[in-house]
C-alpha cells in the first residue's frame, strides 16, 4: 500500500472513531481528539472503534484507550453498550 493510501486510511479511521464517540457520548474533550490524531497505527484505531461502539460508558472507553496498544480483547460486561441501561431498568422490552 502506498504511503498516501495508508495516510488516507488513518485519517478515515480517526474520523470514524471520533464520530462513534460523539454519537455514543456527546461532545469530546479536545485532549481526547488530540490523542486520537496522534495514533498512527490502523490496528489500534480499528480496535478503538470497536471499543467505542461497545463500551458500557465513557469511563470504560477511556480506560481501554489508555491500556497498552497490544491489548486486543474486549471481554466482559464492560463492553456491553446496554450494561448501564439494563442496571437502571431503562431498556424497553420492545412491547407496546
Amino acid at each position: 500500500m502506498f504511503s498516501f493510501q495508508a495516510d488516507a486510511l488513518l485519517v478515515d479511521d480517526r474520523e470514524d472513531l471520533i464520530a462513534v464517540l460523539q454519537m455514543r457520548f456527546g461532545t469530546l474533550p479536545g485532549e481526547m481528539i488530540q490523542k486520537i490524531y496522534e495514533i498512527n497505527d490502523m490496528n489500534t484505531l480499528q480496535r478503538l472503534i470497536i471499543s467505542a461502539a461497545n463500551s458500557a460508558n465513557w469511563d470504560v472507553f477511556v480506560e481501554d484507550f489508555n491500556v497498552s496498544k497490544d491489548s486486543y480483547r474486549l471481554l466482559g460486561d464492560n463492553f456491553n453498550p446496554l450494561r448501564d441501561l439494563i442496571k437502571e431498568g431503562e431498556v424497553c422490552d420492545g412491547g407496546a
